[in-house]
Order: structure tokens, then sequence, then C-alpha cells
């Protein structure tokens, strides 16, 4: 899909008939891969709840409306590792430090979405979750940041597109 279109065509989906099958989830995985990050650290990493025993427990750790939201998709929990980008030796290259690791799974993360929505499927970043629980249900290592689940799936219905604000409101030229 040409990019302009994908863009203008990629929704957060809050109902899906049907999650992404494991073979394309790896490929939009890949992608996301692809995305820059600070020194080439790619220290972005994925938990994917796929079994109904996994995506139980994933679901267990958000609040209702969104175990509601993302009824029949697929859950990837997305996290990052603190200390290594934006990080020399241990420590911080300058006052932003482990934002620049949430800065690049914030990339990895718009890669993700974008290459499932050219596959044909769409996603929802949830930032409301238990990340104890998450940790836990999923053994993520204490050295990672939990930062959202992100919903994949095919969407059951066409949302509404939402607006946008001016380009005058958000950005200044000069």
């Amino acid at each position: 899909m040409e990019f302009q279109a994908l863009t203008v065509c990629r929704r957060s989906v809050r109902g899906y008939s049907e999650g992404v099958p494991h073979e394309i989830l790896r490929e939009i995985l890949k992608t996301a891969q692809q995305a820059p990050s600070w020194k080439n650290s790619q220290t972005a990493r994925y938990y994917v709840a796929e079994s109904p025993e996994a995506l139980e427990k994933v679901r267990a750790a958000m609040p209702g409306f969104n175990q509601k939201s993302s009824l029949n998709a697929t859950l990837v929990v997305v996290t990052y590792q603190q200390g290594v980008a934006g990080f020399t030796a241990g420590t911080p290259d300058n006052e932003i430090g482990n934002g620049w690791g949430a800065y690049d799974l914030g990339l990895c993360s718009a890669y993700l979405i974008l290459a499932a929505r050219d596959r044909g499927y769409d996603s929802l970043i949830m930032g409301l979750r238990d990340a104890d629980s998450l940790r836990k249900a999923l053994e993520i290592p204490e050295n990672e940041e939990v930062m959202a689940v992100i919903a994949l799936g095919k969407r059951e219905k066409e949302p509404t597109p939402r607006p946008r604000k001016e380009l005058e409101e958000v950005a200044r030229f000069f």
C-alpha cells in the first residue's frame, strides 16, 4: 500500500473478528525490527500472546474496557531494555536518559501498527495495564520497562475517522 494511504486508513480499532495468523505476525514483527534506534541498540522486546491461556493472562492485566476492546485479537506486550538506549557505559548521554528507550520503542510500535495495516490488520495501543501482572505472567525481566499492550487483528466494523488538529496548532516554521 502507498505510504500516505496507509497512514490515513490506519485506525485504533476497538472490535476484532479474529487475530493475526502466526506467520503474518512474524512478518509484522520483522518489519517493526527495522525501526531506527539509538546507536542501533534495538532494545524493543515483544511478548506475543496467541494461545488462549496467554491471551487470558494478558487480558487479566488490563482494565475491563481494554479487555472488551481487544476480544478476539492477538495481543503483543511491548517493552524496552532500560539503561541501554541513551547510555554509554551505564551513564546517560544526556538529560533524557531512559526516555530514549521509550522513544525508540515508540518508533518500533509505529512500524508495527503500520506493518499490520499494510497486511490488512488493525491495531489498538493500550497503555492502561498492570505492568507487574504482565511481568509475572510473561516472565518479563526486571531490566525491561513494560510500556503497552497492542491488540492486532481484523476489524469487526469500519471505525469512524477521528479529527486531527490543524498543522498550525502543532508545528512552528522558522
